[in-house]
């Protein structure tokens, strides 16, 4: 990618980010005379650049991960103490925020744990040598912060006092659960499989893998729809902008960043083995259910 087109994608990002801003604001608290909503995306895109700094002086992307999850933390974390200085806590938002939080620390502890061992991240060999197409990274990932916390940011930051709890609100939580229990049976799988042996250059075949090629995929795009659907009577006007979460989510991971990158590396290293291809064939790219096809036994590799 040329580094106009890279600065170009950075500033619709920052765009978007901003057209969002516009339309909620005013459902959304202020404290000191400033928005609260569009502090959070200054803050969610100002940490991203912030970081930039030391990665590109030292072309590294070892922190980029970390900053992502903590940077969800952060924007959850401030929204609830703004709440809480209008005296607008309650339940629903004390929750939402401690589920964010939960899901950070255990993503950027996993995540963390991941670089350490490696030292590096495929994905960015090439990129981090391209200062516009680093910095875009930096910048989408700003996007990806802001975007995905939008359901419970703007349900946090909601100036109207909400509903009592439904059966909507523990349907969202629910399906948030059933998500976060399988990314992190899976991410836990493949890390055991990774240690064991002599697996490092092979593929996983095994656990939640042997019927979904990306279950930990599944369970990411299925914990932001869960918090997303546990405000749906409560979205009204802008707020129903909270959709995009989910979608966003979805596009990323399947569309963008996540398979697609996984795959190309994948069919670099194993695409000539019919092994690999019989896996593929037998196995759901990502809703982690068996395929009615009879199954085929084919070796890790």
């Amino acid at each position: 990618m040329s580094r106009f087109a890279s600065l170009a994608v950075c500033c619709v990002a920052v765009a978007a980010m901003g057209l969002i801003v516009s339309e909620t604001a005013p459902l959304s608290l202020s404290i000191g005379g400033f928005n609260i909503i569009l502090t959070l995306a200054v803050v969610a895109i100002g940490i991203q650049w912030l970081a930039f700094i030391p990665a590109v002086l030292k072309r590294t992307e070892v922190f980029y991960d970390i900053v992502g999850t903590g940077t969800f933390a952060v924007l959850a974390s401030l929204a609830w103490t703004v709440a809480a200085l209008e005296s607008m806590t309650d339940l629903r938002r004390t929750v939402l925020v401690a589920l964010v939080l939960i899901w950070a620390v255990r993503l950027g502890v996993y995540l963390g744990r991941r670089i350490h061992a490696v030292g590096k991240d495929g994905r960015f060999d090439a990129i981090k040598q391209n200062t516009a197409q680093f910095f875009m990274t930096w910048t989408l990932q700003g996007l990806w912060t802001f975007l995905t916390l939008l359901p419970v940011l703007l349900i946090v930051t909601d100036k109207r006092s909400g509903p009592s709890l439904t059966w909507v609100d523990f349907v969202g939580w629910a399906l948030w659960g059933v998500g976060m229990s399988v990314e992190v049976i899976a991410d836990w799988q493949k890390n055991q499989f990774r240690v064991r042996g002599d697996n490092q250059n092979k593929w996983i075949d095994e656990g939640l893998w042997s019927i979904s090629q990306h279950p930990n995929y599944f369970g990411e795009i299925l914990l932001w729809s869960g918090l997303f659907v546990s405000g749906l009577h409560m979205y009204s006007g802008a707020t129903w902008l909270s959709i995009l979460s989910p979608i966003f989510v979805y596009i990323l991971l399947t569309r963008m960043s996540g398979i697609p990158m996984l795959r190309e590396r994948a069919q670099a290293r194993w695409g000539s083995d019919p092994a690999y291809d019989a896996y593929l064939k037998r196995t759901r790219r990502l809703l982690p259910l068996p395929k009615k096809t009879p199954s085929l036994v084919g070796k890790h590799e």
